[in-house]
């Protein structure tokens, strides 16, 4: 058996590290999915007994007769004596009382006023009876009514309302310990069944490593090692699969039980006399019925089937996507890439050294926001659930499907006209479009103009011109928005004064689409055109004048010199200025913001102003996101055309 080339060796390296790095994470990934689905069972089954607790006490408190000085008993002797590690404790609002408290020994003096290091208990009692109140007036969950926070790894504390008919009277609070969590399996476990197919496939690249089938040359990858890579990923995808399939459906079956019995347990302190009238005790922390068990206690088949398909769902998209990056780390190799890698850091090790600083610092403050921005895009995240994980909140593309597919660009009004829909997308794109192409024009025609004119020979003052026009550009543009919007006011403005003065009504320039648009194009103009002047006047002193003297000779006309000499002269300068600009105008959120806030009604919101409204006056991060990044894809589509279109990257020969 002839010795392997060093290739060969370098390519098992990279099918040994492809296979260990996604085996590790589909490991891992599948213990945190345990791991998360365990906790959120140990949560819903103190969710279940807080709920039966409340109910018995609600039981009580709602009887005309009922005294306060009771319900201490009543508590203690409904509830079994609990361990050391749970507590239950009635708040009542009206005069901050601690009514109730098990275990018994716990309190001596039971009912009393809460004590000043109780005062969190009475402020989270508040809290849930204003999320009631503010959910019952909008008619929708919108403020989680439930409060669920782990202490440690081994406390859970819910807090639920209690309610005296439909408005909340105190709270129930229910602090018990969690049962540690198991791991499915250990590594060696995981991984041994599938160790001896390995240890065969790589006995037999060694024993046949001198043929031409495993034979590998710099840069390649041959024939047998690509069978083998994709037969060995093959094999550790059926693997996996079934692990993740036998081993989730055993732990969601666990956990359905543990649910069941807790939802028993709660039966059993109600002892209702008709369990088919039994109150929900399996609620959300919206109060809403999860409709997995039913009124007796049974689990429901159709939401068992949607709980274990839930679990095989997220964990087979991280079966493919980790499989997908195990199978590329091969290819990274086998192609040769990482030697080619390893060889040039070697080689340029001090450029690299020297750019590290700037590489992590984009990472950091560029690519990281940049890709976290795109993965909130296909999520429902908003101000109530942005601490969750992105999984728990994942939606796909319905952001980017209501977004784009939105085609509802006009409305009936009650009395039957057509109205604009100015939320929908299309309209505010329009308004982009409109106000990027109006602005560049404005911007390109007036700063080519003084261009033209400050080029002029013998012109006297010329440096002061230069000056006085540099200003706009100059002052910091929220600045010169802010003194525009003073200007454009109706009754103080400047503008309406003068129009005031020479007879003409004043204007209510924010109250008309068309009037408002005005304002933000005035605005924006004053500040564009000292910066396209600048790139002209800039392009203009580089055109030779003999350039112009032979034209002259030939008998061109001001306007013939000016389309033939000074244009195709000023494209090499001014097509990159007019690409910054349109990306500039088409993202300049301070004067629409600032000026006239899209008013009226939104019709004049920019895509940039839009999205920060939905972000941060919305709180619809989720879709604000999409939105960004729908506006991140337009700018790059017009970027790519526009460059290919002029060559503005191309030298100039």
């Amino acid at each position: 058996m002839k010795r392997l080339s060093g290739s060969t060796y370098f390519n098992l390296i990279g099918l040994a590290l492809g296979f260990l790095a996604t085996s590790s994470l589909l490991h891992s990934k599948m213990e945190q999915e345990a791991r998360k689905q365990h906790l959120d069972t140990q949560e819903r089954a103190a969710v279940i007994e807080t709920i039966a607790v409340r109910e018995l006490t609600q039981e009580a408190v709602n009887i005309p007769e009922f005294e306060e000085t009771g319900l201490h008993e009543l508590v203690n002797a409904w509830i079994p004596e609990p361990s050391s590690n749970q507590s239950i404790k009635i708040i009542k609002l009206s005069g901050a009382k601690l009514l109730a408290v098990a275990p018994a020994s716990a309190e001596a003096d039971i009912p009393r006023r809460l004590a000043m290091d109780e005062k969190e208990l009475f402020d989270q009692a508040k809290r849930l009876k204003t999320a009631r109140m503010v959910n019952q007036e909008e008619q929708k969950a919108r403020k989680p009514e439930i409060e669920v926070e782990y202490k440690n790894t081994t406390q859970i504390v819910v807090a639920a309302p209690l309610l005296k008919g439909d408005k909340a009277y105190g709270m129930v609070l229910n602090e018990r310990g969690v049962t540690p969590f198991h791991k499915l399996a250990s590594y060696s476990e995981a991984f041994g069944p599938l160790a001896g197919g390995i240890l065969i496939f790589l006995a037999g690249v060694l024993f046949f490593g001198d043929s031409k089938l495993f034979r590998a040359e710099a840069g390649r990858i041959s024939i047998g090692q690509t069978a083998l890579a994709l037969i060995l990923f093959l094999a550790m995808i059926l693997f996996w699969n079934h692990q993740l399939s036998s081993r989730l459906d055993e732990f969601g079956q666990s956990q359905l039980t543990s649910l069941q019995q807790a939802h028993q347990h709660g039966l059993t302190l109600l002892n209702p006399s008709d369990l088919n009238k039994a109150p929900a005790l399996d609620l959300d922390r919206f109060q809403q019925d999860r409709g997995l068990l039913t009124a007796n206690g049974q689990i429901s088949t159709e939401k068992q089937v949607a709980f274990s398909s839930e679990l095989q769902e997220r964990a087979g998209g991280s079966l493919v996507g980790f499989t997908i990056l195990g199978f590329a780390l091969v290819l990274f190799f086998c192609f040769g890439f990482a030697r080619k890698l390893a060889s040039t850091i070697r080689e340029h090790r001090y450029a690299y050294l020297y750019i590290t600083p700037a590489i992590l610092a984009m990472l950091v403050l560029v690519f990281f926001p940049f890709l976290f921005g795109i993965s909130l895009s296909f999520t429902d995240s908003n101000i109530y659930n942005s601490s969750l994980p992105l999984a728990e909140i994942w939606v796909g593309l319905v952001n980017y499907t209501e977004i784009l597919f939105d085609f509802e660009l006009f409305t009936k009004a009650a009395d039957g006209t057509t109205l604009i829909n100015y939320e929908n997308f299309y309209w505010t794109l329009y308004i982009t479009i409109m106000w990027t192409v109006c602005n560049v024009a404005i911007g390109v025609g007036i700063g080519l103009g003084l261009a033209l004119i400050l080029n002029t020979k013998g012109l006297k003052m010329r440096t002061l011109y230069r000056v006085l026009l540099i200003l706009p550009w100059a002052i910091p543009n929220y600045i010169t928005a802010l003194i525009w919007n003073g200007m454009f006011h109706k009754q103080f403005g400047v503008i309406n004064q003068v129009l005031l003065m020479v007879g003409l009504e004043p204007v209510a320039w924010f109250d008309g689409v068309f009037t408002s648009f005005l304002t933000g194009i005035a605005t924006n103009g004053w500040l564009s055109f000292p910066f396209m002047m600048v790139v002209c006047l800039g392009g203009l002193q580089s055109i030779s004048a003999d350039m112009y003297e032979a034209a002259k000779l030939d008998g061109a006309s001001r306007w013939q010199q000016f389309r033939f000499v000074t244009l195709p002269s000023l494209k090499i300068v001014l097509v990159p200025a007019i690409i910054i600009s349109v990306v500039w105008t088409f993202n300049m959120f301070n004067i629409i913001f600032l000026v006239s806030g899209g008013q009226p009604g939104g019709a004049n919101e920019i895509l940039i102003t839009k999205a920060y409204k939905i972000a941060f006056e919305q709180y619809q991060y989720g879709y604000a996101a999409a939105y960004s990044t729908v506006i991140f894809g337009i700018l790059l589509i017009y970027g790519v055309f526009q460059m290919k279109m002029s060559k503005a990257t191309e030298a100039n020969t």
